[in-house]
């Protein structure tokens, strides 16, 4: 996934049929729909983006899963429970101590 931009993407100006009375109340209540509209697309793409990323990947994490089935996690040893950490670790100054 390319990294978005801090510096704002250049604008096309689209068509879009929305629901006239939706948008009746958006224009009452002041909402930018151009930035909404923009927003949910951003939100899609980002979760089409994974969706695919998580499909591209579901191999890797299979082979993942049935190398720690015949093996065990190589941090067992430290895990309270699975996916969970001791509680006798603490931070301290950024760094992990036990």
């Amino acid at each position: 996934m390319p990294p978005m931009s801090p510096m704002p993407a250049a604008k096309r100006k689209t068509s879009m049929s929305l629901d006239s009375q939706a948008l009746e109340r958006a224009k009452a209540l002041r909402i930018n729909v151009s930035a909404v509209a923009e927003e949910a697309l951003h939100k899609a793409i980002r979760e089409a983006e994974h969706a695919q990323w998580l499909a591209e990947n579901a191999s890797a994490f299979a082979a993942q899963a049935q190398w720690h089935e015949r093996n065990g996690h190589p941090l067992a040893d430290i895990m309270v429970s699975e996916g969970t950490w001791p509680t006798t670790l603490t931070a301290s100054f950024g760094r992990w101590t036990c």
